[in-house]
């Protein structure tokens, strides 16, 4: 599932030389079925989930159930044995820049094969700056700074991840109405944003966004320049996966950055109502094979080319983010067979 030439084997001995009990988290042993369908799955694919620190993944992910600040610090070696994650949204890097200290700490818990897809901070991909609650305060002189996203993001995440550091997403919060009209002028300053980004590092730099008026010729244009990509954001708030396609075919050949985020059904503003609906995110509970079946056609089309893809998944898109990562390389697998 990596692009690198000598890439470990999907299903790889990682579980050869198992730590000592009482050595720290410790992951599931997988079955036969998962590791021949691993094993399957072509080079270049890296997915996996948002995050780790999910006690509800017990007998998926991990052997047993561990506390979330236990997973949350020590889950990511084991996290990193699943035979189907060869990948990690890194998204606690959008609530605080994190130092390239920081990052080269995660990259040594994980194989040489592994990926990590790290949000920008918010503090250059939101327009405002927000209380504890999400309430938008005041405007944020920082917003699509493109030195201070050198500094605090591009840098960093470059410099402690090195080579297991897969793509950069700038993921851009919803914009205050009042933007929606002056999308031309932050298309500009994006445009900064990321020819800096792309100059400066050897990752794939790719934009998700929350607004479908970013959707336009000039913002494809821009993303084109810079040779960045677009990460398509499977969220109520924007449109389905068809309907974001066409970016992709104008940047054609390129990478896919995709991050599977929320089900539709909860609308654009149900991440509470999806987590207590979904919690403990141990099953599928809203499948939605219709989206998945698009999603394994675009990664098949995209490493049948040479390019790598990046697909990272929410609980709270179908109610457990293993499951669904199982089910999609499944899908992967169909479209590969047909």
């Amino acid at each position: 599932m990596a692009s690198d030439s000598d890439a470990l084997p999907h299903s790889g001995s990682l579980f050869d030389d198992e730590p000592p009990p009482g050595s720290g988290v410790q992951a599931a042993r997988p079955s036969a079925a998962l590791q021949q369908l691993a094993s399957g799955l072509p080079d270049g694919l890296h997915m996996g989930t948002s995050s780790w620190h999910f006690p509800g993944w017990a007998g998926l992910v991990w052997d047993r159930i561990y506390s979330e600040k236990q997973l949350s610090r020590d889950g990511l070696a084991a996290y990193a044995q699943h035979p189907l994650f060869w990948a990690v949204s890194l998204d606690r890097a959008f609530y605080r820049p994190l130092s390239a200290a920081q990052y080269a700490g995660y990259a040594r818990q994980v194989p040489e094969t592994f990926r990590f897809v790290v949000k920008a901070p918010a503090l250059v991909t939101d327009a405002l700056v927000r209380e504890s609650g999400g309430k938008g305060r005041t405007a944020n002189a920082g917003f699509l700074d493109a030195d201070l996203a050198q500094r605090e993001f591009v840098a960093p995440a470059s410099q402690g991840l090195g080579p297991k550091l897969g793509a950069l997403v700038f993921q851009i919060s919803p914009l205050p109405a009042r933007w929606l009209g002056e999308i031309d002028r932050l298309i500009a300053r994006l445009h900064g944003v990321l020819r800096a980004a792309a100059a400066n590092t050897d990752a794939v730099v790719a934009v998700e966004v929350r607004n479908p008026e970013w959707l336009t010729p000039a913002f494809v244009a821009a993303l084109k320049d810079s040779g960045a990509t677009y990460c398509l954001g499977l969220h109520p708030k924007m449109p389905p996966i068809a309907a974001q396609l066409p970016i992709l075919r104008a940047l054609w050949p390129g990478p896919l950055v995709c991050r599977w985020n929320l089900n539709l059904k909860h609308g654009a503003f149900g991440y509470e109502k999806a987590r207590e609906d979904y919690a403990p995110f141990d099953k599928l509970v809203d499948p939605d094979p219709d989206t998945r079946a698009a999603l394994a056609r675009v990664i098949a089309g995209t490493v049948g080319a040479g390019q790598p893809a990046y697909v990272t998944i929410n609980n709270k898109a179908e109610g457990s983010s293993p499951e669904s990562v199982r089910a999609l390389a499944e899908a992967v697998a169909a479209v590969r067979r047909s």
